[in-house]
């Protein structure tokens, strides 16, 4: 399952994404989308610094996308939201670590299955844009 904070994200950022032609002010994407306000400041901030959103300050602000919907993949925001997009840390590409458990990988059979869950699931985010989600 994912995250809280990955699900409001990806509202959020599908919510911009709809409406890119203007700046859209962080009350109307909580309002709209159900997102508690506070929380929902944290997460576009995370994703600002990450460089998936601008913003603007003052009347008429808000948040808008830096890039294009189609240039935005999900294994991008996963990995900023969830992080590591691997079930387990020993078949992850971006945040390996040895399994305290486990004496060897190669013979481990839950190791072979989370490999397999793990490529299914970089096939989905790496085939699927923020445009996907409009």
């Amino acid at each position: 399952m994912i995250s809280k904070k990955t699900k409001y994200g990806l509202k959020a950022l599908t919510y911009i994404a709809r409406n890119n032609d203007r700046m859209i002010p962080i009350a109307q994407i909580a309002e709209e989308e159900n997102i508690p306000h506070k929380f929902l400041e944290s997460i576009l901030l995370l994703l600002r610094k990450s460089g998936f959103l601008g913003s603007k300050k003052g009347k008429g602000g808000g948040y808008y996308l830096l890039k294009e919907a189609p240039e935005i993949y999900m294994t991008d925001v996963m990995r900023i939201l969830e992080g590591p997009i691997a079930p387990v840390a020993c078949v992850s590409l971006n945040y390996y670590e040895k399994c305290d458990d486990c004496n060897d990988e190669t013979t481990c059979s839950l190791n072979k299955l989370m490999i397999q869950v793990r490529d299914a699931n970089l096939h989905v985010f790496r085939n699927t844009t923020l445009e996907d989600l409009k």
